[in-house]
């Protein structure tokens, strides 16, 4: 088995704005649409279009949402034996605002997600073991994903994290972890470093490597990234695009990247068709609406290079 999701599904309410409101403002006549996300369920269908040896381990509600994302799964050919139901919590929601240029304000209902502990997990453990790489974010509770690395760390198997929303983790969770992948705002809660251009990525990425991990991809969105590892660091520079909704795009990237680590392609050419992938679904509105397919991705990338300059 390749790679393990383990993570967070959620139904998008999405309304479409001339601008995002402030704090008691109401704003009238936006589109609206009823999109699949949810980062977990994102990064695995994103792994899955990229073309993934996949299986993803959620939970969801007994309800009209849940019943409806079982069926999206079943489309995407996600295995069903990994999706899990919480009859007494309802199906994560996520309310969204998305503004004409593009930005997005997002409010989320765990429900389910939050219920989702490491004890519902153990049947699946002896799987978890045999794959090549667990992806993992933080829309399921803290203390199931401190869990969930302990246990990959002590059976030697290799944990991707996407620490988003951004939760701090006590240095011992953190020295177990293979590669992590915050973005800007995340790797300032994690390092007190306001991370805004690749020189303060890469000072926010040392303080973090120091603690053990192995690689660090401090994502910059329009900036690109910067990957350091303890050998050597790069910079991404990302192609311009026009953006219609950053709705996923991490997630995307996260996928893609997953995938490409169990394709086995070096680090750097997983970070490209990343990168290639969210560019290309931020032209796209929603979250999983937005989600290339791997042809599509490459074809992308052959267009539109990625620059990588070394930075040692």
């Amino acid at each position: 088995m390749g790679l393990f999701v383990i993570g967070s599904s959620n139904t998008d309410l999405v309304i479409y704005l001339d601008h995002i409101p402030k704090i008691g403002e109401t704003v009238i006549g936006g589109e609206s649409s009823v999109i699949f996300g949810g980062k977990g369920a994102n990064q695995a269908v994103a792994a899955k279009r990229a073309g993934a040896d996949i299986n993803f381990i959620t939970q969801l509600g007994d309800d009209g949402f849940g019943e409806g994302m079982k069926r999206h799964f079943i489309q995407e050919e996600l295995p069903q034996r990994y999706v899990l139901t919480d009859s007494d919590q309802p199906s994560g929601i996520a309310q969204i605002f998305v503004s004409k240029k593009g930005e997005n304000s997002i409010a989320v209902a765990s429900g389910s997600n939050g219920t989702l502990t490491f004890d519902r997990l153990k049947p699946f453990l002896k799987d978890i073991v045999n794959s090549e790489l667990v992806l993992i974010q933080f829309e399921i509770p803290i203390k199931t994903i401190e869990k969930i690395i302990d246990f990959c760390f002590d059976e030697g198997v290799r944990v991707l994290v996407n620490p988003a929303p951004a939760i701090k983790l006590t240095p011992d969770k953190l020295s177990k972890i293979w590669m992590i992948t915050p973005n800007e705002s995340e790797a300032e809660i994690l390092t007190g470093i306001s991370v805004t251009d690749q020189h303060s990525a890469l000072r926010a990425a040392k303080i973090i490597l120091a603690q053990g991990i192995e690689h660090c991809i401090v994502t910059l969105g329009e900036k690109g990234s910067v990957w350091l590892s303890e050998k050597e660091a790069f910079h991404f520079i990302v192609p311009s695009v026009k953006a219609n909704d950053t709705t996923a795009a991490g997630d995307v990237f996260n996928g893609y990247l997953a995938e490409g680590i169990t394709r086995e392609l070096p680090i750097e050419k997983a970070i490209e068709i990343g990168h290639a992938a969210a560019s290309l679904s931020v032209t796209v509105k929603g979250a999983q609406t937005s989600i290339p397919k791997r042809e599509e991705a490459q074809l992308f990338l052959k267009k539109n290079p990625i620059e990588t300059k070394k930075i040692f």
